[in-house]
């Protein structure tokens, strides 16, 4: 039974890394696009957002967002790091 659960845990951190590795991504893709936005600021744009919003609000609202998505994938990573530790030290122990 420690052999499975020593593989589950192995297996968690494994697909934790690829979470992180395609959050990383998906969060350098979303702030390519939000340099993009708000390089060129179409009109088109502020329009879906709806009257009274500037572009100044609209770059600290995005500057927020992936702030904190930034933060989110770190605590995810630190998650990660800790699954990794303790899959290892469950290799390195012997046979119950």
């Amino acid at each position: 039974m420690n052999d499975v659960f020593q593989q589950r845990v192995r297996a968690a951190a494994i697909a934790g890394w690829w979470t992180v590795l395609i959050a990383i991504g998906f969060l350098t893709s979303v702030w390519v696009i939000f340099l993009i936005l708000m390089s060129a600021r179409p009109a088109a744009f502020q329009f879906l957002l709806g009257p009274g919003v500037t572009w100044e609000y609209v770059q600290i609202v995005g500057f927020w967002v992936v702030s904190v998505f930034k933060m989110c994938i770190w605590l995810l990573a630190v998650g990660v790091v800790w699954l990794t530790l303790w899959a290892r030290q469950l290799r390195k122990r012997p046979g119950d």
